[in-house]
């Protein structure tokens, strides 16, 4: 499978990326600073592209399979770089020719027992709340669009750690274990999403993943 994967230089990005070529995929890693990305592989190429940009979303999607979209603002940046990325993805992809797109979403918007969303709740941290509604409103445009896409949302801690090869996947809801938390760690998050990139069990829907 071809895999163009926007935000591969970043924390999460970069696990995803290698996680691609773990499994035998072919990757093109997109950055606005390509040379950030550390990786290096034969079945990866590195290339610079602006993923808040149609035009250059679409000269670098042109030919992938699926896009994994893996793109936030750095911390204190503007949040409304979600919704700017959703355009210009479903833009730049639509003018490509790729039709599916999975992205790395936010745990904010999940629901909570009880009803409404995690980032309403008493608790939620306020430094990030900017983020989570950003994140929220990137995913109503997936939802209006046509394309085959997935959300998914890691759990609410979303941690560096090991590689356990083990998850429990779910919808809408938030996820909590047998003790009430909520966590996953990058690696099996980067190994649940490269699971719905090959199998596409959710097009169309937002997933969420957690132990």
């Amino acid at each position: 499978m071809k895999i163009v994967v926007f935000g591969s230089s970043g924390r999460i990005g970069r696990v995803i990326t290698a996680e691609a070529l773990r499994r035998g995929h072919y990757v093109t890693a997109v950055s606005r600073r390509s040379h950030r990305m550390g990786l290096t592989h034969p079945r990866l190429t590195s290339v610079r592209g602006d993923a808040a940009d149609a035009a250059s979303v679409a000269e670098v999607a042109r030919g992938h399979d699926v896009a994994v979209v893996a793109v936030g603002p750095a911390p204190g940046g503007d949040d409304a770089l979600f919704a700017a990325v959703a355009r210009a993805m479903l833009a730049g992809l639509s003018q490509a020719e790729v039709k599916r797109v999975v992205v790395l979403g936010g745990a904010g918007s999940l629901e909570v027992a009880g009803g409404g969303r995690l980032v309403d709740t008493p608790d939620f941290p306020e430094p990030w709340k900017g983020n989570a509604l950003g994140q929220a409103a990137a995913l109503e445009l997936y939802r209006l669009s046509d394309f085959d896409w997935t959300y998914l949302s890691p759990a609410a801690v979303l941690e560096p750690g090991e590689r356990t090869g083990h998850y429990r996947s779910g919808g809408d809801q938030l996820l909590k274990d047998a003790e009430g938390k909520s966590r996953i760690t990058i690696p099996d998050y980067a190994l649940a999403l490269m699971d719905e990139v090959e199998r596409g069990d959710h097009l169309r829907q937002r997933m969420t993943v957690a132990y």
